[in-house]
């Protein structure tokens, strides 16, 4: 009985090891969104919509709109000076993290 116990431990143990390393880091991803963005000097203002981040930019030529589609954004659309970007269920993750970097 005092095996299968054991067992069962590890088996749990390696279970959360798998899922932790599956998480992102999201103030890394925030970081890099960010610099997707043109860096901090580029963002004039920014609000967060349910699923979407919605930043109001100085140059919007500097956008990196590939980079930021493979950071895990599901779209992204540019209209005048403003990029609103898609994030979905990590949204609220990131909108923390990029709080915390001001």
């Amino acid at each position: 009985m005092g095996q299968y116990i054991i067992i069962f431990v590890v088996l749990l143990f390696v279970a959360y090891m798998i899922l932790r390393s599956k998480e992102k880091d999201f103030k890394l991803e925030a970081n890099k969104l960010i610099t997707c963005l043109g860096g901090k000097e580029n963002i004039v203002s920014y609000e967060f919509s349910d699923e979407r981040f919605i930043v109001t930019l100085k140059d919007t030529n500097l956008v990196a709109k590939d980079s930021i589609l493979k950071l895990g954004a599901l779209g992204i659309v540019m209209i005048d000076n403003q990029a609103k970007i898609i994030l979905g269920r990590h949204s609220s993750k990131i909108k923390r993290q990029i709080k915390d970097l001001q």
